[in-house]
Protein backbone atom coordinates (compact mmCIF):
# COMPACT_ATOMS: atom_id res chain seq x y z
CA UNK A 1 0.00 0.00 0.00
CA UNK A 2 1.29 3.48 -0.77
CA UNK A 3 1.72 6.28 1.80
CA UNK A 4 -1.26 8.24 0.42
CA UNK A 5 -3.56 5.29 1.12
CA UNK A 6 -2.16 4.89 4.65
CA UNK A 7 -2.61 8.60 5.24
CA UNK A 8 -6.22 8.44 4.04
CA UNK A 9 -6.92 5.48 6.33
CA UNK A 10 -5.31 7.40 9.18
CA UNK A 11 -7.48 10.44 8.45
CA UNK A 12 -10.52 8.16 8.73
CA UNK A 13 -9.40 7.14 12.23
CA UNK A 14 -7.78 3.78 11.43
CA UNK A 15 -5.04 3.40 14.07
CA UNK A 16 -3.58 0.41 12.21
CA UNK A 17 -2.44 2.72 9.40
CA UNK A 18 -0.16 4.61 11.80
CA UNK A 19 2.54 1.94 12.09
CA UNK A 20 3.15 1.28 8.37
CA UNK A 21 3.10 5.01 7.62
CA UNK A 22 5.68 5.76 10.32
CA UNK A 23 7.78 2.75 9.31
CA UNK A 24 7.80 3.97 5.71
CA UNK A 25 9.01 7.46 6.68
CA UNK A 26 11.15 6.52 9.71
CA UNK A 27 14.47 7.23 8.00
CA UNK A 28 13.31 10.63 6.76
CA UNK A 29 11.89 11.57 10.17
CA UNK A 30 15.08 10.55 11.98
CA UNK A 31 17.13 12.52 9.45
CA UNK A 32 15.06 15.66 10.04
CA UNK A 33 15.17 15.38 13.83
CA UNK A 34 18.91 14.67 13.90
CA UNK A 35 19.52 17.81 11.86
CA UNK A 36 17.92 19.93 14.57
CA UNK A 37 18.56 18.03 17.81
CA UNK A 38 21.97 16.58 18.65
CA UNK A 39 21.04 14.73 21.85
CA UNK A 40 19.86 11.16 21.04
CA UNK A 41 17.45 11.18 24.01
CA UNK A 42 15.82 14.40 22.82
CA UNK A 43 15.65 12.94 19.30
CA UNK A 44 13.72 9.90 20.58
CA UNK A 45 11.42 12.11 22.67
CA UNK A 46 10.77 14.24 19.62
CA UNK A 47 9.99 11.22 17.43
CA UNK A 48 7.52 10.01 20.06
CA UNK A 49 5.91 13.44 20.01
CA UNK A 50 5.73 13.34 16.19
CA UNK A 51 3.86 10.05 16.46
CA UNK A 52 1.38 11.60 18.90
CA UNK A 53 0.96 14.78 16.82
CA UNK A 54 0.44 12.73 13.67
CA UNK A 55 -2.51 11.01 15.31
CA UNK A 56 -3.89 14.20 16.88
CA UNK A 57 -3.60 16.29 13.70
CA UNK A 58 -4.50 13.58 11.18
CA UNK A 59 -7.75 15.30 10.21
CA UNK A 60 -5.84 18.49 9.29
CA UNK A 61 -3.98 16.69 6.49
CA UNK A 62 -5.24 17.83 3.08
CA UNK A 63 -4.08 15.67 0.15
CA UNK A 64 -4.93 18.55 -2.20
CA UNK A 65 -2.33 20.80 -0.54
CA UNK A 66 0.58 18.44 0.08
CA UNK A 67 1.86 14.91 -0.11
CA UNK A 68 2.14 12.77 3.02
CA UNK A 69 5.94 13.21 2.90
CA UNK A 70 5.70 17.01 2.80
CA UNK A 71 3.10 17.13 5.54
CA UNK A 72 5.11 14.80 7.78
CA UNK A 73 8.28 16.77 7.04
CA UNK A 74 6.69 20.00 8.26
CA UNK A 75 5.10 18.27 11.27
CA UNK A 76 8.42 16.65 12.22
CA UNK A 77 10.54 19.74 11.65
CA UNK A 78 8.18 21.88 13.72
CA UNK A 79 8.25 19.33 16.55
CA UNK A 80 12.06 19.25 16.47
CA UNK A 81 12.32 23.04 16.51
CA UNK A 82 9.79 23.16 19.37
CA UNK A 83 11.96 20.69 21.31
CA UNK A 84 15.05 22.79 20.63
CA UNK A 85 13.28 25.96 21.76
CA UNK A 86 11.96 24.19 24.83
CA UNK A 87 15.46 23.06 25.78
CA UNK A 88 16.81 26.57 25.24
CA UNK A 89 13.94 28.08 27.19
CA UNK A 90 14.51 25.73 30.14
CA UNK A 91 18.20 26.66 30.14
CA UNK A 92 17.38 30.35 30.06
CA UNK A 93 14.69 30.01 32.74
CA UNK A 94 17.19 28.41 35.05
CA UNK A 95 19.23 31.60 34.72
CA UNK A 96 16.39 34.09 34.90
CA UNK A 97 12.99 33.16 36.34
CA UNK A 98 11.60 36.71 36.10
CA UNK A 99 11.32 37.13 32.32
CA UNK A 100 7.85 37.92 30.92
CA UNK A 101 6.14 35.33 28.69
CA UNK A 102 7.16 35.99 25.05
CA UNK A 103 4.18 34.03 23.64
CA UNK A 104 2.43 35.80 20.76
CA UNK A 105 -1.12 37.03 21.20
CA UNK A 106 -4.12 35.87 19.14
CA UNK A 107 -3.63 38.54 16.46
CA UNK A 108 0.03 37.62 16.01
CA UNK A 109 -0.87 33.92 15.85
CA UNK A 110 -3.44 34.60 13.12
CA UNK A 111 -0.96 36.70 11.14
CA UNK A 112 1.67 33.98 11.44
CA UNK A 113 -0.80 31.32 10.29
CA UNK A 114 -1.88 33.37 7.27
CA UNK A 115 1.73 34.08 6.36
CA UNK A 116 2.63 30.39 6.68
CA UNK A 117 -0.26 29.47 4.36
CA UNK A 118 0.83 32.06 1.80
CA UNK A 119 4.41 30.79 1.99
CA UNK A 120 3.23 27.19 1.54
CA UNK A 121 1.29 28.17 -1.61
CA UNK A 122 4.32 30.07 -2.94
CA UNK A 123 6.58 27.08 -2.24
CA UNK A 124 4.17 24.80 -4.08
CA UNK A 125 4.60 26.97 -7.18
CA UNK A 126 8.39 26.38 -7.25
CA UNK A 127 9.98 23.71 -9.40
CA UNK A 128 10.56 20.48 -7.50
CA UNK A 129 14.33 21.09 -7.70
CA UNK A 130 14.10 24.58 -6.18
CA UNK A 131 11.53 23.49 -3.59
CA UNK A 132 13.82 20.61 -2.50
CA UNK A 133 16.78 22.99 -2.21
CA UNK A 134 14.71 25.46 -0.16
CA UNK A 135 13.47 22.71 2.19
CA UNK A 136 16.97 21.30 2.68
CA UNK A 137 18.32 24.70 3.71
CA UNK A 138 15.45 26.21 5.69
CA UNK A 139 13.39 23.27 6.93
CA UNK A 140 16.00 20.56 7.39
CA UNK A 141 18.55 23.23 8.42
CA UNK A 142 21.34 21.68 6.37
CA UNK A 143 24.50 23.69 5.83
CA UNK A 144 25.23 25.20 2.43
CA UNK A 145 28.45 23.18 2.28
CA UNK A 146 26.59 19.92 2.88
CA UNK A 147 23.95 20.70 0.26
CA UNK A 148 26.63 21.69 -2.25
CA UNK A 149 28.61 18.50 -1.64
CA UNK A 150 25.54 16.27 -1.98
CA UNK A 151 24.33 18.02 -5.16
CA UNK A 152 27.76 18.31 -6.75
CA UNK A 153 27.64 22.12 -6.78
CA UNK A 154 29.85 24.79 -5.32
CA UNK A 155 28.66 26.48 -2.12
CA UNK A 156 28.53 29.75 -4.04
CA UNK A 157 26.22 28.19 -6.66
CA UNK A 158 23.92 26.92 -3.90
CA UNK A 159 23.89 30.36 -2.24
CA UNK A 160 23.08 31.99 -5.57
CA UNK A 161 20.17 29.64 -6.21
CA UNK A 162 18.87 30.14 -2.69
CA UNK A 163 19.07 33.91 -3.14
CA UNK A 164 17.06 33.71 -6.39
CA UNK A 165 14.52 31.39 -4.78
CA UNK A 166 14.08 33.75 -1.80
CA UNK A 167 13.69 36.78 -4.09
CA UNK A 168 11.12 34.92 -6.20
CA UNK A 169 9.19 33.90 -3.10
CA UNK A 170 9.41 37.43 -1.75
CA UNK A 171 7.85 38.74 -4.98
CA UNK A 172 5.08 36.12 -4.78
CA UNK A 173 4.41 37.12 -1.18
CA UNK A 174 3.97 40.77 -2.10
CA UNK A 175 7.37 41.98 -0.95
CA UNK A 176 7.30 40.46 2.55
CA UNK A 177 10.89 39.60 3.46
CA UNK A 178 11.66 35.95 4.14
Amino acid sequence: MDPSAWMERLRQGDREALEPLLAHYEGMLRYIVSGVLSDPHRQEDCLAEVRLKLWEKREQYDPERSSPATWLTVLCRNAAVDHLRSAQRHSAEALDETRPDPAPGPEEQLLRKERAERLERALASLSSRDRALFYRKYYYLQSTARIAAELGLTPRAVEGRLYRIRKGLQNKLGGDPL
